[in-house]
């Protein structure tokens, strides 16, 4: 399972850090791309294989400050559909789990250790935990072999997409 994902900043582009824009692709995207890389010969070698990249809602519609961070997540939707394809040929699956908000230790990365403001993104709510989506990573990967769940966009009850959420 590629569950490499973070954000930093939650900046206007014209006001975003460089360095977080690098840390955001060196992680969201060359961490899956390598690790997946480094991981196939085996898969391939089985004859079959599973792999599972968690995405984000983020990938599936941009929002206000959350460019290169949405940028990411769009390009591991896009790579979790192109792997789907091109292993095919090596009975490998390749499932995509896009997570709405929930709440880890993410907003506390985005937001560089400030606890108040990171907290404050869960107020009135009940998001996501960390078990809701192991939980549908260990269904998705415990289906039987002809069956494959290629996309899966999970949100918890408050929240319609990346732009609605009922507090």
């Amino acid at each position: 399972m590629n569950n490499a994902g973070l954000a930093l900043g939650r900046d206007h582009f014209d006001q975003g850090n460089i360095d977080d824009w690098d840390t955001m692709v060196d992680t969201n995207l060359k961490g899956l791309l390598y690790v997946t890389r480094a991981v196939l010969p085996g898969l391939i070698s089985n004859g079959k294989g599973h792999i599972i990249n968690i995405g984000s809602t983020a990938g599936k519609e941009a929002y206000e400050k959350g460019n290169v961070y949405c940028a990411t997540k769009t390009a591991v939707d896009a790579i979790s559909q192109s792997m789907r394809i091109d292993l095919l040929k090596h009975r490998i699956k390749v499932t995509v789990i896009h997570p709405g908000a929930a709440e880890t230790e993410f907003s506390m990365v985005r937001f560089k250790g400030d606890e108040k403001t990171a907290k404050s993104v869960y107020e009135g709510y009940k998001p996501l935990q960390a078990e809701d989506i192991a939980d549908t990573v260990h269904y998705c990967a415990n289906l039987p072999e002809h069956v494959c769940i290629n996309s899966v966009v999970m949100t918890c009850t408050s929240q319609a997409n990346s732009f609605y959420l009922h507090k």
